[in-house]
């Protein structure tokens, strides 16, 4: 069956169960419907945070192939309960863009799945929206003062960062001229689009603590410069109580569950090559408040997720995992390795073991941290026994831990020995994350640290554009920030065609953006853009929906 076909074959239980089993009281819940729930920050209980167990589900480096990684975050949480362990699985929302565009959806796969899934994949609880309108707001009002007499702040309009945004592929919006139309348009001005995922006010929801942390961070969001050089912050405009109440019901977390009716909480969408990639810091100490044993993961490759959920999530919100989970697929080691991808199915024992130096980049860098780490061998009915041996062989070699993950074809029970791995490293974790660099390091050092630590990469080289922006960052006092690397997700260098584990390369810096309200400097590498664009054959295509109401094609 497909996944949706999957999904469709199972009743969900109530809400209020699953809110049953966390000890949750029913008044706490604001429902959205049978199968869906927000729920209050008060939930947030300080004193259990530190007790609780984080993992940490991260993966090499992604291939057209796939990797899994929340279909093996999802059958991990459902494997840890089969185990007899406390555990929930607190993970990111779909964008759109990827749901509709070339990734799919992103409520895990096969039996190791969300749900509703159809309604995550889709609106949600309506948090996408909230972003975008809170963006958009304060987009308006920035074209408001330029035009307005009254309160104008001397903005020069050539110097505005802001961009609008929306939740969707559309390489037409990224650049564009607004404000046409004579007097009554406005101030023309070139600008443009973000994908909603990308979005500061994304990354801003996913790093507060609280509505008033929420409001802060918004009114510390840099705009854009005066005509005599002065900095303009959202603050300046009074947009951040307006925005914050916009945000008002997207900062609770949403309560859901299983296929096995174990509980999930899904909050926050950034993305991973353009953002820091991590659900919210709410939802994941509201989990560990919840829950003994809590599964997360990070946006693609562990050089990007992984590197910004240890160091920015974690630093900034006092977090540490006690486990990473390292998820590989023979499929895509084989594609690193230079195998065609209409071959992957094929056994090729050769392709395999040319593709194991992105595994063991990944892993060196992973190391780095301090944490225990396991890989998780996602598995797929083309995989033969030789691989796999080969594989799990390796993986003893090296002294990691490895195991089988079945979540896609057997749910928890294809997870519980992946499941026993994890407890025993947890039990093994000696203490906090040691982080790539500190925030006293200049921001130079501290994109050469995560280059050359966790890229392999040799020299950071920034464009003339590139060096100024920096300059004008650390005059206005942001060096101490961390950074926030916008990277291909498809290479460990900047240059996606670079498969496996390049050597000798180096990290070329083209510009930067600051996200002063999130708390990080943004340098942006290679060729990367902030709003994706469609392929050639959009998932759209395969999608429908029949006279009864039935939707097709969604995955």
């Amino acid at each position: 069956m497909t996944d949706l076909e999957i999904t469709q074959s199972v009743q969900p239980k109530h809400i209020r169960e699953i809110a049953d089993s966390l000890g949750i009281s029913r008044d706490h819940l604001e429902y959205y419907g049978k199968d869906k729930a927000k729920l209050p920050l008060s939930l947030i209980d300080p004193g259990r945070v530190p007790r609780a167990k984080l993992i940490l589900v991260t993966a090499i480096t992604p291939t057209p192939a796939g990797e899994g990684k929340t279909t093996t975050s999802i059958g991990l949480g459902d494997g840890l309960n089969r185990i007899g362990k406390k555990a929930m699985t607190v993970i990111r929302e779909p964008s759109l863009g990827p749901v509709f565009g070339i990734k799919g959806g992103a409520a895990g796969g096969g039996w190791s799945q969300v749900v509703p899934m159809v309604d995550i994949n889709l609106h949600f609880t309506g948090d996408f929206s909230a972003v975008e309108k809170a963006n958009n707001l304060l987009a308006a009002l920035i074209d408001n003062n330029l035009q307005s007499k009254s309160g104008n702040l001397g903005i020069d309009a050539r110097t505005v960062l802001w961009k609008r945004c929306m939740d969707m592929n559309d390489r037409g919006l990224r650049d564009i001229v607004s404000g046409l139309g004579g007097k009554a348009g406005g101030i023309p001005r070139e600008t443009g689009f973000n994908i909603t995922a990308a979005s500061e006010v994304m990354a801003i929801l996913c790093l507060s603590e609280n509505f008033e942390d929420l409001k802060t961070k918004l009114g510390n969001i840099y705009i854009g410069d005066t005509w005599d050089g002065k900095p303009i912050f959202a603050r300046d405009l009074k947009a951040e109580g307006a925005m914050a109440v916009l945000l008002k019901d997207a900062i609770k977390p949403n309560l859901v569950q299983t296929l096995e009716g174990n509980p999930a909480l899904i909050h926050g969408g950034p993305f991973a090559n353009i953002a820091q990639g991590t659900n919210s810091v709410i939802a994941t100490k509201m989990g560990l408040s919840l829950a003994d044993y809590v599964v997360t993961e990070a946006g693609f490759g562990a050089d990007l997720g992984a590197e910004k959920f240890m160091n920015i999530k974690c630093r900034n919100a006092g977090l540490s995992p006690s486990a990473v989970v390292l998820v590989a697929t023979i499929r895509a080691l084989k594609y690193h390795g230079g195998k065609p991808l209409d071959q992957l199915q094929e056994e090729d024992t050769s392709a395999l073991r040319a593709g194991l130096p992105n595994l063991e980049r990944h892993l060196s860098s992973l190391r780095s941290f301090g944490i225990p780490v396991v890989v998780a061998l996602n598995s797929f009915h083309s995989d033969t026994d030789a691989e796999r041996k080969l594989l799990l062989d390796h993986c003893a070699k090296l002294g990691v831990p490895a195991a089988l993950s079945e979540g896609w074809a057997k749910g928890g029970e294809g997870c519980a020995q992946l499941a026993q791995g994890v407890v025993k490293a947890v039990a093994a974790c000696k203490g906090r994350f040691h982080p790539t660099y500190d925030l006293g390091d200049s921001i130079r050092t501290k994109m050469e640290k995560v280059c050359r630590t966790i890229y392999g990469a040799q020299h950071v080289i920034l464009t003339n554009k590139a060096k100024t922006q920096l300059k004008r960052f650390e005059d206005l006092g942001y060096s101490g920030l961390p950074i926030c690397m916008a990277k291909t997700q498809k290479s460990l260098s900047d240059d996606e065609k670079q498969l496996g584990r390049p050597e000798l390369f180096d990290i070329n810096i083209r510009e930067f953006e600051i996200a002063a309200g999130a708390g990080f400097i943004v340098p942006i590498a290679g060729n990367i853009l902030r709003m994706p664009g469609l392929p050639a054959r959009p998932a759209s295509e395969q999608i429908g929906i029949d006279s009864e109401g039935r939707i097709s094609g969604l995955f």
